[in-house]
């Protein structure tokens, strides 16, 4: 059985942080330490990114105070990042979930000269250090021409979005939205905001599928939070058949969490974009620890098979993020492949 971080878990493995970084946790603190904002841990992508972040830190990364979780909140954010700054964080780690409300927040880091590092999301303005990302609109690109072929051409198709006050959720949605006017225009796309609510996922999902009962593929921009009462609606409406048999309806994935994973094998969705957890962990904190160091960075090909891009309000390392299928499900080097698994 693979690792999960959640409910009481979680509180206890950031309890367990908190104790390490008292203890002066990580490499020498010369150059100051990171203060590490959690997003949210009620999914399992963003509790596989803490579980890696921990490992990193834990195994002589960059020196951390006890991490703290907003929870999805952007006020909190903005207190919990003011609190690691005045704890000493002299770099800070974050993914705000809403982009357009951090500008001020991240404004004040840089009057401060404190190197900002955001993970996933790229902030619509103020000035960050690096973001950490993948390509977003890649996302909705791929899902698309996958659920395209997928279907011939033809049909119609639930897009569960994200939430669009995010670039991610924008990003995804525009990118799915063009290709299939583009490339698919035989298939009719629903477009459904869901805030990233597994529970409003599911809701017009199943008010979708009263009205049109034809629906036979579906996109879902983040099954950490909507594959599970996803699926779960799918069987309660009997409609949950396997891929290759009459009446499947097809499923693109984003996150490649294990659960994905481990439906694409048994049949239950058909694919999914892999967001690199590990990496995401790994190259916030190596970016952390280098704006620390006062280094600098320019716009090409990085050493770790990736992209830095020049933004609008810095730079950000685009990570690749490759399908997965049957195909190619059960490949090593799929982060959601090698998380520990308990004993």
């Amino acid at each position: 059985m693979r690792l999960r971080t959640t409910g009481a878990a979680a509180a206890a493995a950031l309890l367990a942080t908190a104790a390490l970084a008292g203890c002066n946790r990580g490499a020498d603190t010369a150059g100051g330490r990171i203060g590490i904002d959690m997003p949210r841990t009620d999914t399992d992508f963003w509790n596989s990114y803490q579980q890696y972040l921990e490992k990193d830190l834990d195994h002589g990364g960059p020196a951390a105070l006890p991490l703290s979780n907003s929870q999805n909140d952007i006020a909190k954010v903005v207190s919990n990042v003011q609190a690691l700054t005045d704890q000493g964080a002299k770099a800070i780690v974050m993914a705000p979930q809403d982009t357009g409300a951090i500008a001020a927040e991240l404004r004040r880091l840089e009057e401060k000269k404190i190197p900002v590092v955001s993970v996933d999301t790229r902030p619509d303005e103020g000035r960050v250090y690096m973001v950490v990302r993948a390509d977003n609109r890649a996302y909705g690109e791929k899902s698309c021409e996958y659920l395209g072929r997928r279907l011939g051409g033809r049909g119609r198709v639930a897009e569960l979005q994200g939430d669009l006050s995010s670039i991610n959720g924008r990003d995804r949605s525009a990118a799915f939205a063009s290709c299939m006017q583009r490339r698919f225009p035989k298939i009719t796309v629903h477009e459904l905001a869901t805030d990233w609510k597994g529970e409003v996922a599911s809701a017009k999902l199943q008010s979708l599928l009263a009205q049109h009962p034809d629906t036979d593929g579906v996109y879902l921009q983040a099954g950490g939070a909507f594959l599970k009462p996803v699926l779960a609606l799918l069987e309660q409406k009997r409609l949950l058949k396997p891929a290759g048999t009459d009446g499947h309806i097809t499923i693109v994935s984003n996150d490649g969490i294990p659960d994905e994973l481990d439906a694409i094998r048994a049949g239950t969705i058909d694919a999914t974009l892999s967001q690199p957890a590990d990496l995401y962990a790994k190259y916030a904190l190596y970016y952390a620890r280098a704006g620390l160091q006062g280094k600098t960075f320019t716009p090409g090909p990085t050493g770790h098979g990736s992209t830095i891009v020049k933004i609008g309000n810095g730079l950000e390392d685009q990570l690749p993020a490759p399908l997965v299928t049957k195909d190619n499900v059960d490949d090593k080097k799929l982060w959601a492949n090698q998380l520990e698994k308990k004993k």
